[in-house]
């Protein structure tokens, strides 16, 4: 086990930070009667940065669009209150003790998903982009026997997502290595908004998970070993904060990373799952 996940194993079985509500019971509020499978199997799960200003009301929409499914929030080293408002949204929080990017907040996610032995897990940003009306449509698609991993699209069916040039060529630019590579279609490589179940659960956790961008390195990593993925029109909103972790000098690094990272993918053995 690598250093960091050691430490990721720390903060959820609470050795590094107090995550008491671990052994407890849900709350009285996620005990009622799930559409789409009981409270025990699925689970909602949000990274979150520095997100104040916008967490409480993505929870609220959630809340009214999946009532039935425990929310949890991974408060990724934030120093403003986005854990004390998640936790009097009714969310559960895990708060890391320092910022450690995206895809190790999102892991730790899984990690407590895998913990409790959740079957599904619904995953989604905490800046307002992703529209929860969707979430049942994830869930819908996911629960399809021959679907490992659920990707909710902006740039399918009668979507009109707009973003900059430069993102857009470089989503159109990865979306068709994994595409390539994956042997199905990738319209939207960078999307967080997601619906995984079974076994591609334990893949998520496992080390092979990238801990900054798990974006088209990992969908065609999933591929690779023989998970099914597929993508599903939603409906995304303009960012409430204007900052993403693909935007200024960060976008630099972040296309040096992706090609050395699928690259890497492709020679590497595959995975045994």
């Amino acid at each position: 086990m690598n250093q960091l996940k050691q430490k990721q194993t720390e903060w959820i079985t609470g050795q590094s930070v107090s995550l008491d509500f671990l052994s407890e019971e849900p709350p009285a509020s996620l005990h009622r009667k799930a559409p789409l499978g009981d409270r025990h199997k699925t689970l909602i799960v949000i990274p979150s940065f520095n997100e104040e200003a916008s967490i409480g009301q993505v929870l609220e929409d959630v809340k009214q669009n999946a009532p039935e499914i425990p929310v949890l929030v991974v408060n990724d080293g934030s120093i403003d209150q986005t854990a004390q408002i998640a936790e009097e949204h009714g969310a559960r929080v895990i708060s890391l003790p320092y910022n450690s990017g995206y895809g190790v907040a999102l892991q730790t996610g899984y990690l407590y998903a895998r913990k409790h032995n959740y079957s599904i897990v619904v995953q989604m940003d905490a800046d307002g982009q992703h529209d929860p009306a969707c979430i049942q449509d994830l869930l819908s698609a996911v629960n399809n026997s021959d679907v490992d991993v659920v990707i909710g699209s902006r740039f399918l069916g009668q979507n009109t997502y707009r973003t900059s040039i430069a993102k857009r060529v470089g989503m159109f630019v990865f979306g068709k290595l994994a595409s390539l590579f994956c042997q199905e279609r990738v319209s939207d490589p960078t999307s967080g908004f997601q619906a995984v179940k079974g076994k591609a659960i334990d893949f998520v956790a496992s080390d092979y998970y990238p801990p900054d961008y798990p974006d088209a390195d990992f969908l065609i990593m999933l591929s690779r070993c023989g998970f099914i993925i597929r993508e599903i029109p939603v409906k995304m909103h303009p960012s409430q904060v204007e900052k993403s972790m693909h935007d200024g000098p960060q976008s630099i690094y972040y296309v040096f990373k992706m090609f050395l990272s699928i690259f890497v993918t492709l020679l590497r053995k595959k995975p045994r799952v």
